[in-house]
């Protein structure tokens, strides 16, 4: 059977954040001794949007100015800072802002390879280079982080499954194991 292309417009997703165009790989790593902000959670930490739109302000209030509007949920985010019930934010482009913490939820998603320009990355059936491929997925296909094991990911979406190597993904670390 020939591995099929997994593209946006299939998947009907459209990455409509009102700023930079997508197009640079993470600036932000796994830290060594790990930080915890007031919450008692890890910083920096990937967690994802819970609504289809989410505001993104200039400081931790809502009397602060708007700065942009995510339109997608599920997108992933890290967060970089806590202050009360606002997180501080940085997107797959390193732009930074507020969010409150209700519009955020713990389930990890990625972004397929952001940084990729126009190369496919292959979603395996197994985790080795030489495991048969089940498709290919374009850059910015959003998908759902099963578990990582700190070099390979299984990762979902509608209609498809499959494992991909963990650097190929904005939002998880690289050696980072999620279960």
């Amino acid at each position: 059977m020939k591995p099929f292309v997994i593209t946006l417009a299939s998947l009907a997703l459209a990455l409509t954040v009102s700023l930079l165009p997508h197009s640079q790989q993470p600036k932000a790593q796994a830290a060594e001794s790990v930080e915890t902000g007031p919450s008692g959670l890890p910083l920096p930490r990937f967690v994802s949007l819970s609504a289809a739109k989410v505001n993104v302000r200039v400081g931790p209030s809502r009397s602060y100015k708007i700065k942009w509007t995510f339109n997608k949920r599920g997108l992933p985010v890290e967060i970089v800072r806590e202050y009360g019930n606002w997180r501080r934010v940085r997107d797959v482009d390193g732009e930074d802002g507020w969010i409150h913490r209700s519009l955020l939820s713990g389930k990890r998603t990625a972004l397929v390879a952001p940084w990729g320009g126009d190369d496919n990355v292959p979603l395996m059936s197994a985790p080795a280079v030489s495991a048969a491929t089940v498709a290919y997925l374009e850059p910015f296909v959003l998908a759902d982080v099963e578990r990582c094991d700190g070099a390979w990911c299984a990762i979902s979406g509608r209609n498809w499954r499959g494992l991909v190597p963990q650097k190929s993904l904005w939002g998880v670390y690289p050696t980072e194991t999620v279960n």
